[in-house]
């Protein structure tokens, strides 16, 4: 399950992502439209800033926009980087591998090799997606339209 964390830094990228190029954002414009805590955001704005993903700006005319093109950022990347993992279980992680506990050796455990099979699906239909492609609101997809 995504993080409250993630599915707010999701939203407040793509809302930087549908404004590209217009100039900065304010915080309380991101954090009105995207129904997202002032408090929050700020803490996931900062984040962002430090990643490279955001440049902010200072002053009257100042906010935040993307520091890359959208196109440029994947959603496996956003979440990697404020879940740490695609992986829904510790020992399917490729990046931070940890063995479960109370469960069969990991060669021995059917389940382990599910959730591998199952994170490198996810992983690569969320690299494939950036916040450039159009993301209908009809699931599983049906329109998403992929730039890259």
């Amino acid at each position: 399950m995504l993080s409250q964390k993630t599915r707010y830094s999701i939203r407040a990228l793509q809302h930087l992502a549908d404004t590209w190029r217009q100039g900065p954002v304010r915080l309380d414009a991101i954090a009105e439209a995207q129904n997202i805590p002032r408090k929050f955001l700020t803490v996931i704005l900062s984040e962002m800033v430090r990643e490279g993903l955001v440049i902010s700006t200072r002053g009257r005319d100042g906010g935040y926009e993307l520091g890359l093109p959208p196109v440029d950022i994947r959603y496996g990347d956003i979440i990697r980087l404020t879940r740490g993992s695609l992986a829904l279980v510790p020992c399917a992680s490729r990046n931070a591998h940890e063995h479960c506990q109370n469960c069969l050796p990991e060669a021995n455990c059917r389940l382990r090799g599910l959730m591998l099979t199952l994170r490198d699906e996810m992983a690569a239909m969320l690299d494939k997606v950036s916040l450039a492609d159009k993301i209908t609101l009809e699931p599983p997809f049906a329109g998403v339209e992929l730039t890259g």
